[in-house]
């Protein structure tokens, strides 16, 4: 990781996404216990997840207009663009307001889908090759380092405060982000304009991903993981509530705790990438939900916190996997589809389910809803883990200077003779 913070270019990309990723931590969460707090209602909560989910169906369309622009003004636009919409949320006062949220939720999700796109290639395009797993890893290590701090951090504000408060650190955030990247020199040319109609080059991403057998494999994977993993964000505000018999606010403590696996899940998964491939990676994250979610069937305390450990480490691992792959199989030119693309392949199941969950909350017991998420998704890293060798591990180069040639001393003392006056 250090070598990669060494390049001065990447490291004003890694400020500005330290503000913008600090905004995302306080505001996520405070979202939903905002929802829960005005309505009382753990399915709404919940709701509020899946109306950041949903607006992945326009994943292909989202990629389709990155690809069709420079990265970096794009993405100082983007940023600037989500500040602004966060602005209805000063409105909020009482349940009937909260329509409100949900709408602020669902642009925010289009922002973050757009986001996603055009920061995959623009560290693409900053960073050599052999360096994307670490660039990748450090970002996650910091996404989930502020897990520490910021849903705790966002829910105490909320509760103390008020969402005002929340909302206005979120938009300084993102402020920040576009004007430190605004500073970022890149050199950059207009992305050629495709010979193909718009519709075949909505597509192209798709079709990217369905003929790599890796990437095919990945997204399969992952996208079964995810239908599952999506129950958890509306089953633990029950498990909470109805298990541990604490209130909405404590599920900021119970993040805080996934966050310090996170944290170490981030400063490993550049290693594990170059042990294990992208595939391997990947099947290691999603193998790791599956026995986190079972111990979250039991609802005690201390077997909360080794599952939400668990359960952190997953993240970053799966992340860092499946952005490295898709970094280093997919040509510049169609990155901002093929990442769009598998965003919603792998978020679209994801948010089905937690809409799903929402519903089924209410009439089924979250513990066997646990069990369900658990038995899937080891079987769904089983199914990635076999396939690991599509990405064969990259040895690391070790530098191995050359050895030095013997003195010939006989040579030697010809050479003094010679320059004996």
């Amino acid at each position: 990781m250090r070598t990669v913070l060494r390049r001065p270019d990447f490291r004003l990309l890694f400020v500005a996404l330290l503000a913008s990723m600090a905004a995302e931590s306080i505001l996520l969460l405070a979202l939903a216990v905002w929802v829960k707090d005005l309505t009382g209602s753990d399915g709404m909560a919940g709701a509020t997840i899946f109306a950041i989910i949903a607006p992945m169906a326009l994943a292909p369309l989202v990629g389709w207009v990155v690809d069709r622009c420079r990265r970096r003004p794009f993405f100082v636009a983007a940023n600037l663009g989500t500040a602004v919409l966060l602005c209805p949320l000063f409105a909020v006062h009482d349940r009937a307001d909260v329509w409100v949220i949900y709408v602020v939720a669902g642009l925010y999700g289009l922002s973050y889908i757009t986001l996603s796109a055009v920061l995959s290639g623009l560290i693409r395009h900053l960073v050599p090759s052999e360096l994307l797993a670490d660039a990748n890893g450090v970002l996650q290590t910091v996404r989930q380092g502020l897990r520490l701090v910021g849903p705790l951090a966002g829910a105490g504000l909320y509760a103390a405060v008020g969402g005002w408060l929340l909302v206005t650190l979120a938009m300084t955030g993102f402020l920040t982000a576009a004007a430190v990247v605004g500073l970022l020199r890149v050199t950059e040319t207009t992305p050629a304009r495709s010979a193909r109609r718009w519709p075949a080059g909505l597509g192209a991403g798709l079709r990217h991903l369905a003929g790599d057998p890796a990437l095919r494999r990945a997204l399969l994977g992952y996208g079964l993981g995810s239908l599952m993993m999506g129950f958890t964000e509306s089953l633990i505000f029950a498990y909470v509530d109805l298990g541990l018999g604490r209130d909405a606010a404590f599920v900021g403590v119970l993040v805080t705790v996934q966050g310090v696996g996170g944290l170490v899940g981030g400063l490993v998964s550049a290693a594990v990438v170059r042990r294990a491939g992208e595939v391997g990676a990947l099947a290691a994250g999603v193998s790791f939900f599956g026995p986190a979610a079972l111990a979250l069937a039991y609802p005690r305390l201390w077997l909360g916190v080794v599952a939400l450990l668990l359960a952190g480490v997953s993240l970053p691992l799966t992340m860092v996997g499946l952005n490295t792959l898709i970094q280093r199989r997919t040509p510049p030119g169609l990155l901002g589809r093929v990442a769009a693309a598998a965003e919603a392949v792998v978020s679209g199941p994801q948010a089905v389910s937690i809409g799903a969950g929402a519903l089924l909350v209410g009439v089924v017991d979250y513990r066997l809803l646990f069990v369900l998420v658990g038995v899937t998704t080891t079987a769904a890293g089983l199914y990635l883990w076999r396939g690991r060798r599509l990405t064969a591990p990259r040895p690391v180069l070790v530098h191995v200077p050359a050895p030095r040639r013997p003195l010939d001393h006989e040579m030697l003392a010809a050479t003094r003779r010679r320059r004996t006056p």
